[in-house]
């Protein structure tokens, strides 16, 4: 089940996603992120009820953790809001290098923030994304801002969400709930987008869904495969990113874009065998005989 459920979170996020997001080309992305909000609140809090979550104990520690999650809430956002805009001015491509560069800049992160020591495969596969990066600013004579700023939050995001241990539904309820009065501001005074009928206002409903629900199958093929292989098909979505990118919506792949992709996907090589290397039991040392 572990493996069906991974598969269903990230090929959603890699197909289902991002094509509900293009029929939504007539609303402008911060209408979309509002609805998003305001429906995934929604959907969750019909979820915790639902699961009679809302009695157990992690809930009474959201005071003391509310910081925290407002600042993941507020990461997340600006991640999301990022996102949309970039699905819906034709940059699927930066979305999707923005997504392949996230692990490596996750790796880095545990090093310099959670002092994780990096084995020299690891290293050598951070180095190979950063090279990536650098050749992309010198053939486009511009900083790739979109990618860079789309991996650099979500691994913000994720340090975060790993430092404060808590219920995946409960701590995605707590970022989202934070997030709903400003979405519901935003709504109240936003005029609204011509031509919004009945299957346009069905297609924002269904945005709580779609973020909702592969964000809780993640959590449940977490909670039952290996953290490599997580990591292994992590690549899945932005993988089906490129080829709808390319392939779907016409988007150009320029052979600097290309080289820069071919970088990453080496590094991501390097890591994955680094990862599934079997490693040594450390021996214990011998205990010392009596004379």
């Amino acid at each position: 089940m572990g493996l069906i459920y991974a598969l269903g979170a990230f090929l959603s996020w890699g197909l289902v996603v991002p094509v509900h997001f293009r029929l939504l080309d007539g609303v402008p992305a911060w209408g979309i992120l509002a609805h998003r909000i305001v429906w995934s609140g929604l959907f969750i809090a019909l979820l915790l009820v639902t699961l009679r979550l809302m009695r157990r104990g992690p809930i009474v520690s959201f005071q003391r953790r509310h910081a925290f999650l407002l600042l993941s809430a507020l990461v997340i956002a600006a991640n999301w809001s990022l996102y949309l805009w970039a699905v819906q001015n034709g940059r699927m491509l930066d979305a999707s290098l923005g997504y392949f560069i996230n692990p490596l800049v996750n790796v880095a992160l545990g090093a310099l923030v959670l002092r994780e020591r990096l084995r020299p495969l690891q290293l050598t596969a951070v180095a190979l994304a950063a090279i990536g990066v650098v050749a992309a600013v010198v053939a486009a004579g511009t900083l790739p801002w979109i990618a860079l700023t789309l991996a650099v939050s979500f691994a913000i995001y994720g340090l975060i969400r790993k430092l404060v241990p808590i219920d995946p539904i409960l701590g995605l309820g707590a970022e989202t709930f934070a997030l709903v009065p400003a979405a519901l501001a935003y709504l109240a005074i936003a005029p609204t987008p011509p031509g919004q009928g009945a299957g346009q206002w069905l297609l924002l409903m269904l945005t709580g869904v779609t973020t909702a629900v592969p964000l809780m199958w993640f959590a449940a093929a977490a909670s039952r495969l290996k953290l490599s292989t997580i990591g292994l098909m992590q690549y899945i979505a932005p993988s089906c990113l490129l080829g709808l990118s390319v392939l779907v919506y016409g988007e150009k792949l320029p052979p600097s874009r290309a080289l820069v992709f071919g970088l990453i996907w080496a590094g991501l090589a390097l890591y994955a065998v680094d990862a599934a290397r079997p490693r040594r039991a450390v021996a214990p040392a011998p205990e010392d005989k009596p004379a």
